[in-house]
C-alpha cells in the first residue's frame, strides 16, 4: 500500500541545511535487563515500583534517542509519577463504586471523571514536556486550563454526541493542543493539520475495516451456506466437523483488523509529524505500512511465542524503525538555534513540579 502525501507547510525548510534523521541506538538484549528489573520489583511491591520502572524505561529511551549529534534526556521523579497514579486510582475507585449501584451516583460520578479529565491530560502534558530535555534544555507546555476544556470536554461531548461521527474532529483539536502549545526554550512549535486531512485518514482506515469485515462475513455466509447444504443422513452436522473451518474464518478475519491498527498509526504518525514545526524547523516523518506491519506482526509472533520474554527486543524494533522514519528539516543553523533558545532557557512558564502523569504519546 502505498503512502499517502497530505499538503505540508507552505513555507519549506531552507535546501541549504541537509535534513538531520532521528536514529535510536538502544538493543533489545540491553533493555532486557533494564525490562526485567522491573518487572521483578514492580511485581514484589504489589505495583508501588511501576513510577520508578516508568522512569527508567523513558530515560533509556531518552537517551538512545539521537539527531543532529546529541540525544535527548528524561528528568521525571518516580514520587510525582506515583502520587499521580494514586490520584488517578482514587478517581477510579470513586467511579466504580458510584457504578455498582445504579442510578444518579452513577451519572454523578461520569460527569465529575469527564470535568477532571482535561485538567488531569493538560497537567499530563506539562509534566512529560518539562521532564523532558535536548543537550541540556528543557521543553515545555503552555496550554491553558481552558483551552484543554475545550479541546477535550466539549470536542468529547460533540464526539459522542454524534456517535463518533466528530472523532477526526477530536482527534485534530487534541493534537492541534498537544503539539500547538509545546515549547523548546523559548520557540514555540506549531500545527497546522486540518480537520479534513484527519477525516481522509480514518475514512482510508474505516474502509480496509469495513471490506475486511465483509469479506469475513461473505466467507462466513458460505460456510453456513455449504454445511446446511451437505447430505447428513437425516442427523445434525456434526460441529466438530467444520470447528476449524470456523476458526479459520476467525483467524482471517482477525488477521485482517490487525491491518488497521499498523495502517492507522502510519497514517496518523506521518500527518500529525508532516505538519509539525519548531519554528522555521519541520519535521518530516516517513512511516509506511507494510515495515510497519510486518515489524508488528513478528513482534506479536514472538512475544506469544516466548510468553512475553520478547516484548523488550519488540520495544526497540519499533523504536528503532520511528525514529529512522523521522527527520528534522532545518531552516537555518542548529547550532546558531539552539544557542538563540538556550538564552532564556530558564523563561518556560513552568512554576511547580505537576503531580499528575497520563501518557499521551508526543
Amino acid at each position: 500500500m502505498s503512502q499517502i502525501e497530505f499538503p505540508r507547510w507552505s513555507s519549506p525548510a531552507s535546501d541549504e541545511f541537509a535534513p538531520e534523521r532521528f536514529e535510536f541506538t538502544g538493543n533489545g538484549g540491553e533493555y532486557f535487563r533494564i525490562w526485567i528489573v522491573n518487572i521483578t520489583l514492580t511485581i514484589l511491591t504489589l505495583g508501588i515500583y511501576s513510577a520508578w520502572a516508568k522512569v527508567r524505561r523513558l530515560q533509556y529511551f531518552s537517551r538512545h534517542t539521537r539527531v543532529a549529534g546529541s540525544v535527548f534526556d528524561y528528568h521525571g521523579t518516580p514520587m510525582a509519577i506515583l502520587m499521580g497514579r494514586l490520584i488517578a486510582l482514587g478517581l477510579f475507585g470513586v467511579y466504580s463504586l458510584a457504578n455498582a449501584v445504579p442510578g444518579p451516583l452513577t451519572l454523578l460520578a461520569l460527569a465529575m471523571l469527564g470535568g477532571v479529565m482535561p485538567l488531569l491530560l493538560r497537567n499530563s502534558f506539562r509534566f512529560r514536556l518539562r521532564n523532558t530535555s535536548y543537550r541540556g534544555l528543557r521543553f515545555s507546555f503552555r496550554g491553558t486550563v481552558g483551552e484543554a476544556y475545550v479541546a477535550f470536554l466539549l470536542f468529547g461531548i460533540l464526539m459522542f454526541g454524534t456517535l463518533y461521527l466528530l472523532a477526526p474532529m477530536f482527534h485534530q483539536r487534541m493534537k492541534s493542543y498537544q503539539h500547538g502549545f509545546a515549547w523548546f526554550g523559548r520557540t514555540q512549535f506549531r500545527f497546522d493539520a486540518t480537520i479534513g486531512a484527519f477525516y481522509k485518514v480514518y475514512l482510508i482506515v474505516g474502509g480496509v475495516f469495513l471490506v475486511a469485515l465483509i469479506g469475513s462475513i461473505v466467507a462466513f455466509g458460505g460456510l453456513i451456506a455449504g454445511t446446511a447444504s451437505m447430505p447428513t443422513g437425516g442427523e445434525k452436522p456434526d460441529f466438530a466437523a467444520i470447528l476449524p473451518v470456523l476458526m479459520a474464518v476467525f483467524a482471517l478475519f482477525f488477521a485482517a483488523s490487525l491491518l488497521v491498527t499498523p495502517l492507522f498509526q502510519a497514517l496518523i504518525g506521518n500527518l500529525v509529524w508532516n505538519h509539525t514545526q519548531l519554528g522555521e524547523h519541520r519535521f518530516q516523518s516517513t512511516l509506511r505500512f507494510w515495515p510497519l506491519l510486518g515489524i508488528s506482526l513478528s513482534n506479536f509472533l514472538l512475544v506469544l511465542i516466548t510468553l512475553g520474554l520478547y516484548m523488550p527486543w519488540a520495544a526497540v524494533r519499533l523504536a528503532r524503525y520511528r525514529a529512522q522514519c523521522m527527520a528534522l528539516l532545518p531552516a537555518a543553523s542548529l547550532d546558531e538555534f539552539l544557542a538563540d533558545v538556550a538564552v532564556d532557557a530558564t523563561a518556560t512558564g513552568e512554576e511547580t513540579a505537576e503531580l499528575f502523569d497520563i501518557d499521551i504519546g508526543l
